[in-house]
């Protein structure tokens, strides 16, 4: 995904298809267990969210339910480089107010201090550079005013191999297949995400196993 080397049309069908494997094996039950368990320990009734690299809009789709489902008021930003990844998330989230894309550089975030609750990312980090993961970090940390959560994948090989047979038993398309293997591969141990964290200063960091092979890395704020 990376080259961007893919038709409109393809680039559609990995939208389509990644955001299946989140609902079925993904990020949904780790967000859930993190970021919307945390709104509930504090209890907050209103509450915001920007997430990064938000491809398609999924992970917002499913915080808006759970706010919806608990009676809570959400604001919500996905953010992404890609056209037609905002383009698909305004049209998949066109009946969810909350939610609003918005065209910007994760490196480079055009929001003020402390701007949202949290900040999210998911399966986003492994796309980087090591520098530009702690440059992530420390934008993640400057804009949230409570946590910041990130969400990528744990280098193993039973990631791969069990990737590989969740996708050819329910038709994944062959451009996510190679796409999700690489990334695997690229992606990471526990200790090296906790030493980019600590090069970008976050001093309360810590990391999460979930099923299937996700790593959270939840940093509670003080300012």
């Amino acid at each position: 995904m990376d080259t961007g080397d893919y038709t409109p049309e393809e680039y559609e069908r990995f939208l389509k298809d990644i955001a299946f494997i989140n609902r079925r094996i993904g990020d949904t039950a780790a967000i859930e267990k993190t970021l919307l368990a945390e709104i509930e320990r504090l209890d907050l009734r209103e509450f915001s969210v920007l997430d990064l690299g938000a491809g398609s809009g999924e992970l917002l789709r499913f915080i808006a339910e759970f706010a919806h489902r608990t009676n809570r008021r959400a604001f919500l930003v996905g953010l992404d480089l890609h056209e037609q990844s905002l383009h698909v998330m305004k049209r998949e989230s066109v009946e969810v107010e909350e939610i609003h894309a918005l065209r910007a550089d994760a490196l480079h975030l055009p929001f003020a201090d402390d701007s949202f609750d949290f900040t999210i990312s998911s399966l986003f980090t492994h796309h980087l550079t090591d520098d530009q993961v702690v440059e992530v970090f420390r934008e993640m940390d400057r804009i949230a005013a409570r946590s910041i959560f990130s969400i990528d994948l744990q280098r193993h090989p039973m990631a791969w191999i069990l990737y590989k047979l969740f996708c050819w038993s329910n038709g994944i398309s062959p451009m996510v297949r190679y796409d999700g293997s690489l990334s695997i591969l690229r992606s990471f141990k526990r200790d090296e995400l906790l030493d980019l964290a600590a090069k970008a200063n976050l001093g309360g960091a810590a990391i999460e196993n979930h099923p299937p092979y996700r790593l959270v890395l939840q940093n509670s704020v003080s300012k």
